[in-house]
């Protein structure tokens, strides 16, 4: 069982997504009780891979109103757990032209909390037009056959 703790809204519409992946990450014990609170944000963050280990950037947790935050950086880069193979395998997956590593959630999971992200290629502003065209159509037609 999953609980949703922090989700990038903005990825699915700036981004096609390929592959999902899910990796632990390293946090200190006031991002953790941040995070289960639901505080923080995805905008402007990514993941590199740096020398053999995948590194989240620009990922802000908010600071936890009730710990010492004397010298916590909310943006700071936060490593990801991931298996030799994985890393590997999403090394050679983001070396493609156009291909990016975005973060897509935080997940509880039991007790950990674990990462989500995908490799996706940025998406054009005539596809995220076509998008928003396709999801105008839906509501419309679900709205239509709602009514009947």
């Amino acid at each position: 069982m999953s609980k949703l703790l922090l989700k990038n809204r903005r990825a699915t519409h700036d981004y096609e997504i390929f592959k999902k992946y899910e990796a632990g990450i390293v946090l200190s014990g006031p991002e953790v009780k941040s995070l289960r609170a639901g505080s923080g944000s995805f905008f402007g963050s990514y993941i590199k891979l740096l020398s053999g280990e995948a590194y989240l950037l620009n990922a802000q947790i908010t600071p936890y109103k009730f710990a010492d935050n004397a010298n916590y950086d909310p943006k700071r880069t936060r490593k990801l757990l991931l298996h030799k193979k994985e890393l590997a395998e999403i090394e050679q997956l983001s070396q493609q032209k156009g291909q990016a590593l975005i973060p897509l959630a935080f997940v509880l999971k039991e007790r950990n909390i674990k990462l989500e992200f995908a490799v996706a290629r940025g998406k054009k502003l005539h596809d995220k037009r076509q998008d928003l065209k396709k999801k105008d159509l839906a509501r419309d037609s679900a709205r239509e056959m709602k009514g009947r």
